[in-house]
């Protein structure tokens, strides 16, 4: 059995500081992504569990992280997750599935030169992901 969620705290952690979200900001663009087309009542709804953030909606959007589907002034305004967040997504299920997180400073920022601390500890561990990852048959060997 595949353990999905062995290296998730590394993963989040890197798409946190690949993309600049919050772990909020995260978790709500993770609940987003299977409601489809949305209202500003869904959002509001989930935002209740998470920390207070007064502007997050309008961030995100601003941001590009969501995009109205309809708002045309006579019905009620839809938004949905944005091509940008798509592929945020579908890459944190690639890396949870075992794929590589890159190592070049220019693909991630946990790699780059006068970072803090928490980073390289990250960094290192990153590495030795990546080496397990390496070792491991692919499934045409198996």
């Amino acid at each position: 059995m595949e353990d999905y969620l062995k290296y998730w705290r590394v993963v989040r952690y890197f798409i946190k500081a690949k993309y600049g979200l919050t772990t909020a900001d995260l978790d709500m663009l993770l609940f987003l992504s299977s409601e489809g087309y949305f209202g500003k009542d869904d959002f509001a709804k989930f935002n209740e569990l998470l920390t207070w953030d007064k502007g997050r909606f309008k961030r995100l959007r601003d941001e590009g992280w969501i995009e109205p589907f309809r708002e045309d002034g006579k019905r009620k305004a839809l938004y949905q997750n944005s091509y940008k967040t798509v592929r945020m997504i579908s890459s944190i299920y690639n890396k949870l599935e075992g794929r590589e997180i890159p190592e070049s400073p220019s693909s991630n920022p946990i790699f780059r030169k006068n970072v803090p601390y928490t980073h390289k500890v990250y960094r290192n561990f990153i590495k030795e992901m990546n080496k397990f990852i390496r070792q491991q048959p692919h499934p045409s060997q198996k």
